[in-house]
């Protein structure tokens, strides 16, 4: 009598369960058929105005603009980060730190002038900065910027060396 009992109210769960399942993908699908419904809609509309695609819509095309007059040449003065240009280019041999912008130069100048390998809190220090997280974390986010491209080397510990 037990188990009859034990398997009705297993048998209950199970197809409370299905019947769940199936409510949702019905949902979906009435929203699946709603959609399907606004588009078939706006295809008639747009079927009977054209004729099936046999007459213009009616859309006016517009007209082209006309050439301008050519502008007389300008002297362009590309700097870093200037239409895409990056602000620290990979490093290649024979490359000086000339290239890099005045900022990311005297970083440059506090990592060669260390003694070892230095911090990113030791950088923000040398730069008059605060020993703040939002202070340090834009100087590590140029320590690693240089890093990546070649500028300096990067230890395990976080600390940064010349290359």
């Amino acid at each position: 009598m037990v188990d009859v009992l034990t398997w009705t109210i297993e048998r209950r769960m199970r197809l409370t369960e299905r019947a769940e399942l199936l409510r949702k993908e019905l949902a979906e699908i009435d929203v699946e058929l709603g959609r399907l419904e606004a588009a078939e809609v706006v295809f008639g509309q747009w079927a009977e105005a054209t004729d099936g695609g046999r007459r213009p819509s009616g859309i006016v095309e517009p007209e082209p603009e006309p050439e301008p007059e050519p502008e007389p040449e300008r002297v362009v003065v590309v700097t870093p980060g200037a239409a895409g240009m990056r602000l620290v280019p990979d490093r290649e041999e024979g490359m000086g730190v000339e290239v890099l912008t005045p900022e990311y130069r005297r970083i440059m100048e506090i990592v060669t002038a260390a003694a070892g390998p230095v911090m990113a809190k030791d950088v923000a220090l040398a730069l008059g900065r605060e020993n703040t997280p939002g202070k340090v974390e834009p100087v590590r986010g140029q320590l690693r910027k240089l890093s990546g491209r070649g500028w300096l080397a990067r230890n395990g510990s976080g600390r940064y060396l010349p290359c």
